[in-house]
């Protein structure tokens, strides 16, 4: 049983809902577990940490950037300060282990831990690692993985394929069909198109449903559509326009449950948490990988589905003339439909929060 960890790491939701996963998967198992969170000041886990009901402490580290700017020049002092500051929070905590789950904060707070001795372990989203976990890998005691394959990256005899923790009441779906129509206002009639874009939305996804309101008309389906914060206004304001039937306009989506339980297609982006949802929900699913991420891993992330037919891939330069073709395609293959949903169900990783808790529980022994 866990009485103390550190769990580092954020920027994105992708790194920081995993990080509450497994915390509250401590807590469920010892609710007097202290668990402490470190980040980098300014990022949003400083903010939805708290919200969850978790203490952070923030580093000051800091990403390189691309262009020449003063940032670069400082980052080596932010490090190193970012160094001896997880140092001293570790020795004034005292963790039992301390779980880096990548984000500019990890780094910083994994390095320490090794170099204190205490037992670390590293939960990797996605099919191609980031540069600290892959620098990290040799030194901390356990890799959880969401991917086969990682051997390449990481040492073979420390991974451990455990899938992506998931917020379980994203995933909780069954018998909410008839709730979801009621609560979007969906024609209960008509085959559904669940297009989301991630919270800020993507220009991409967003322009292919505006290029393609014909379509949609023409073959008597319906788009339930998350455009995300930053396209909602203009998209509002098109849409006042034009003449359409079907189209849901939402700028977010809270109860994606019922907007997966809706939906008999699912068009997403494909970050690593989006994806291990999408394999729970076990919903015919086309993947528009996003080309503004590093390593363009969200590609690769999506090719580890359709090489086992588990999804369709159209690439973002296409999805303008070619996403709703394809989408609408789909919906009219029945068997095709079936055989998406029953491929993608095999991927499912449901207790990925579980077995990485009981990778910690195992190293803190080894530990002790």
């Amino acid at each position: 049983m866990i009485k103390r960890a550190i769990i580092s790491g954020g920027g994105t939701g992708g790194h920081i809902f995993p990080a509450l996963a497994i915390a509250n998967e401590i807590k469920r198992r010892n609710p007097d577990a202290e668990i402490l969170f470190v980040g980098a000041i300014g990022k949003m886990e400083m903010e939805k940490v708290p919200a969850a009901g978790y203490k952070i402490l923030g580093l000051p580290i800091a990403g390189f950037q691309r262009k020449l700017t003063f940032s670069n020049f400082i980052l080596p002092f932010k490090l190193i300060n970012s160094l001896f500051k997880a140092y001293k929070i570790l020795k004034n905590f005292k963790p039992e282990v301390v779980v880096g789950v990548g984000g500019y904060a990890s780094g910083p707070t994994l390095r320490a831990a090794i170099f204190a001795g205490i037992p670390t372990l590293i939960q990797e989203q996605n099919s191609f690692p980031g540069k600290t976990n892959k620098i990290l890998s040799g030194k901390v005691n356990t890799i959880c993985t969401a991917y086969d394959g990682l051997e390449k990256f990481f040492p073979k005899e420390k991974i451990v394929e455990t899938g992506n923790p998931v917020r379980s009441e994203m995933i909780e779906i069954k018998g909410k069909k008839d709730e979801a129509f009621q609560f979007f206002g969906l024609n209960p009639s008509k085959k559904t198109i669940l297009v989301i874009g991630g919270s800020l939305g993507a220009r991409t996804l967003n322009e292919s449903v505006l290029e393609n309101l014909g379509l949609i008309e023409e073959n008597q389906v319906q788009v339930l559509w998350q455009c995300g914060k930053f396209y909602f206004e203009k998209m509002k304001e098109t849409l006042s326009h034009t003449k359409h039937n079907g189209i849901h306009l939402n700028e977010f989506i809270a109860r994606m449950d019922l907007a997966y339980a809706a939906a008999d297609i699912i068009i997403s982006r494909a970050g690593a948490i989006s994806v291990s949802e999408l394999c729970l929900i076990q919903k015919p699913t086309i993947l528009v990988p996003s080309p503004n991420v590093a390593e363009d891993h969200q590609t690769k992330n999506a090719m580890a589905l359709v090489n086992k037919d588990a999804a369709v891939l159209v690439k973002d330069v296409d999805a303008k003339n070619n996403l709703i073709a394809k989408t609408v395609e789909i919906l009219g293959n029945e068997a095709k439909l079936k055989q998406l949903s029953e491929a993608i169900a095999q991927l499912g990783k449901p207790n990925a929060s579980r077995m990485i808790v009981d990778e910690l529980e195992k190293i803190k022994k080894w530990a002790d």
